[in-house]
C-alpha cells in the first residue's frame, strides 16, 4: 500500500473536513468577536 492510497481514504477526507470547518468557524468568532468591535470602537 503506497503512501498516495493512505492518504485517499476517506477516514483522511474527514480529518481533513473537519479541521477546515473547525478552522473556518474560529475564524468567524474571531472577527466577530475581536475584529468588528475594534473597528467599530476605534472609528468612533
Amino acid at each position: 500500500m503506497s503512501l498516495r492510497e493512505t492518504i485517499d481514504h476517506d477516514s483522511w477526507r474527514t480529518v481533513a473536513g473537519t479541521g477546515l470547518g473547525y478552522g473556518i468557524v474560529l475564524l468567524v468568532l474571531f472577527v466577530a468577536l475581536f475584529a468588528l468591535p475594534f473597528l467599530v470602537f476605534s472609528l468612533l
